[in-house]
């Protein structure tokens, strides 16, 4: 016999074999599924549904008035989506500017002005100055030259581009005017109205001047037909030219030669 010695071999302790698993055979403790954990056997949990991003909120809309529509207006022209204008009023043409500028730009072209197209409108312009604002008139009315408070007045300030009608200090009516170019500039100071023509004629332009009520030399306040179709993009040779034809006839029927005529800036 040898000297070897017989030893017993205990059976290890379960859960810490080394070796591979025999068939058949699983630890305890671990799936029968390789690769997988005890935890894979259970149901799991559905993930929460992710909510839908808020739309973006409407700040204006067809039909709304105001400084904040003219501003937008005004911008939609700034990048030639828009060139009438601006009013204040956000018309059919602002909705047709607002669609085709969210159109150029992957928006929703709903034609109302979001936050979203409110923001990309804002980055690619400027803030618009007044003569922008008001490049179509509608302009509030300047305050009255100290000058125009007593008596029967045309008051008519460079400043707004506006003639107010006043009687002792109260303003009768308003309306937007334009001026003479610098070459033919529109004099200042208090004059008197000397001669109302109703369906005058420019001896001088061969034009017509409806409604004229001359104050100073060939000077008049008179209704222009091209101020009413190009606004602000055209000048006088120096006349008060008022676009409103309906209110220039209202207040050639009620002015006197005599009244006093203030320009003023």
């Amino acid at each position: 016999m040898s000297g070897c010695t017989v030893q017993t071999l205990e059976p290890p302790a379960e859960g810490t074999t080394d070796g591979p698993t025999p068939a058949g055979k699983t630890p305890a403790g671990t799936s029968s599924t390789p690769g997988a954990s005890p935890d894979d056997a259970k149901p799991s949990k559905p993930k929460p549904a992710t909510p839908p991003a808020p739309a973006p909120r409407t700040l204006w809309s067809k039909g709304d008035r105001g400084k904040d529509v003219r501003e937008l207006q005004a911008r939609l022209r700034q990048v030639f989506w828009l060139f009438e204008g601006p009013t204040g009023t956000y018309d059919g043409s602002t909705v047709t500017a607002v669609k085709g500028f969210q159109g150029k730009r992957g928006l929703p072209k709903t034609g109302k002005t979001d936050t979203v197209t409110w923001e990309r409108l804002l980055k690619m312009t400027r803030e618009p100055g007044k003569w922008e604002l008001y490049a179509s008139g509608g302009q509030p009315a300047a305050t009255p030259d100290p000058r125009c408070l007593t008596g029967r007045v045309l008051c008519i300030s460079k400043t707004s581009r506006t003639l107010r009608w006043m009687i002792d200090g109260r303003t009768v009516s308003t309306m937007d005017v334009r001026f003479g170019s610098q070459y033919t500039p529109t004099r200042e100071g208090v004059f008197n109205v000397y001669f109302k023509s109703r369906h005058h004629v420019s001896t001088i332009y061969d034009s017509p001047m409806p409604y004229a009520m001359f104050f100073s030399g060939g000077q008049a306040v008179h209704y222009s037909s091209d101020f009413a179709a190009t606004g602000y993009y055209g000048a006088s040779h120096g006349c008060v030219n008022v676009r409103d034809e309906g209110k220039i006839a209202a207040l050639f029927s009620q002015v006197r030669n005599g009244d006093k005529v203030v320009v003023y800036w």
